[in-house]
């Protein structure tokens, strides 16, 4: 059992795909109700890094903790106090709510009464809905259904890939006020978001990833800071030096 405050650690992480190598080496930590985002330009190895963090591929070398848990070699117990929402969800359109969160408390071995379930929906401003099917949602309201889901277990970690691509400006704001209220209830959270502005909004800390490895981990602001007088950054930046200036300045300016 974890006896710090560290509720994620990730030491020398690295992932192949054949001769691939996707992640050559990541190292951070997340600490308990701290929110932390990981930025990094297509295929620099956050998803992947995800991936082995939840256990759906096993990495060629590392560490990873959760909760103090050897997540490799004690895979179940780990993924007893992880909770994952995708970028897209995959929840049959046909099912209602009620029965979706019947379905995944189920394999988590929870037992939820209906007071309950209507509980949890007012939480993130659905409630009432729970006989509605998944399909009548919109994408916004689906995210929220699946952030319900994957906290239906009370996990101390949550991972989110991409959490709201795609959402328009007000289903953006409503989820980033849910990821606040599952902070508050004192879970942690990773993020992944090509979104610099919701990183600055919601992340506390951020490690920017770029070919498999961590090149600078900070506050939004710290990075800020740390990076405004870097040649590389004062080349993108208009006017004051912002958060995407120094992403493109630590990563470059080609699209991939």
């Amino acid at each position: 059992m974890n006896k710090t405050n560290t509720v994620l650690e990730v030491s020398g992480l690295q992932v192949r795909y054949d001769a691939f190598t996707a992640v050559k080496d990541v190292s951070f930590s997340v600490q308990t109700g701290e929110i932390f985002g990981l930025l990094g330009p297509n295929g620099a190895g956050k998803t992947s890094s995800l991936a082995a963090i939840e256990g759906l591929i096993k990495p060629a070398d590392g560490i990873v903790h959760i909760d103090g848990v050897d997540a490799l070699t004690h895979t179940a117990e780990a993924k007893m106090q992880l909770g994952v929402q995708l970028q897209k969800t995959s929840f049959q359109p046909e099912l209602t709510i009620y029965e979706i969160i019947r379905l995944y408390a189920g394999l988590y071995g929870v037992e939820l009464t209906r007071q309950q379930i209507d509980e949890r929906l007012q939480t993130i401003g659905l409630e009432g809905q729970g006989k509605k099917r998944f399909g009548q949602f919109s994408g916004g309201q689906q995210q929220r259904v699946s952030l319900l889901v994957a906290t239906i277990h009370n996990p101390k970690l949550v991972l989110l890939d991409e959490p709201t691509t795609g959402l328009d400006p007000q289903s953006r704001r409503q989820l980033w006020e849910t990821v606040e209220t599952i902070r508050q209830e004192g879970r942690s959270v990773v993020l992944t978001t090509h979104s610099m502005e919701e990183a600055q909004a919601v992340c506390d800390r951020i490690a920017i990833v770029d070919h498999g490895e961590v090149i600078a981990t900070d506050t939004p602001e710290g990075l800020i800071k740390r990076y405004k007088d870097d040649p590389a950054v004062r080349k993108q930046a208009h006017g004051a030096v912002t958060l995407e200036d120094v992403f493109i300045g630590l990563t470059g300016n080609t699209i991939r």
